[in-house]
């Protein structure tokens, strides 16, 4: 008798359902680390990595938390802060760009939309890189394998962007909304490279 008690007491498997939205819920919470984390205006690489890895982590059922967060965006930012730099002289360039084709110059329509797609690109290899590295890899490599499965895989890049424009969206209707849904872009990002190494 008291044998079947201590088996009716054994912990209940959680549902389905109560393990996806304890994943939203950690999605959310990793994207306001994100965002903390990128004031520092060039860490952002270093941060979406580290967001990243946190959520690899918790998928896979292993302890993970704001201190191991902490540790991955330090050692990330070691060499993404160049990256970070690298994103923002390319942005000012698209800019220019949009600048230019604002002001009638002949074919300024043209480098303006050739120039947005090149970023938008640009922003989904830095999404695919961030969310492969780990404390051993170069952000060299990362970028350059990023970058091909960025052009080799459009459906998957297809649902980065998609990511990135509800942050988009969800900045321009509700500006604090954008700050936790950051976490959606990375672990969107995690699954796409997932869903490519499974191919």
């Amino acid at each position: 008798m008291a044998q079947s008690r201590v088996k009716d007491r054994s912990p209940r498997r959680e549902s389905v359902f109560g393990e996806r939205f304890a994943i939203f819920a950690e999605c959310l919470l990793t994207g306001v680390w994100i965002a903390v984390a990128c004031l520092g205006v060039v860490t952002y690489p270093a941060a979406f990595a580290a967001g990243a890895r946190h959520l690899r982590r918790r998928t896979t059922h292993r302890v993970s938390g704001l201190r191991e967060f902490v540790v991955d965006f330090r050692a990330a930012v070691r060499g993404g802060w160049a990256v970070g730099l690298a994103g923002w002289v390319a942005a000012a360039a698209v800019w220019v760009d949009v600048l230019a084709a604002r002001a009638g110059l002949p074919g300024g329509p043209f480098v303006g939309a050739v120039g947005i797609l090149a970023l938008i690109g640009l922003a989904v290899a830095l999404l695919r890189a961030a969310a492969l590295w780990t404390p051993d890899s170069t952000w060299r490599a990362l970028l350059a394998g990023a970058g091909r499965r960025t052009v080799l895989d459009p459906a998957g890049s297809f649902l980065i962007v998609c990511g990135l424009a509800v942050v988009t969206l969800s900045a321009l209707f509700v500006a604090p909304l954008a700050v936790p849904v950051l976490g959606a872009v990375a672990a969107a990002a995690v699954a796409v490279e997932e869903r490519h190494r499974r191919r």
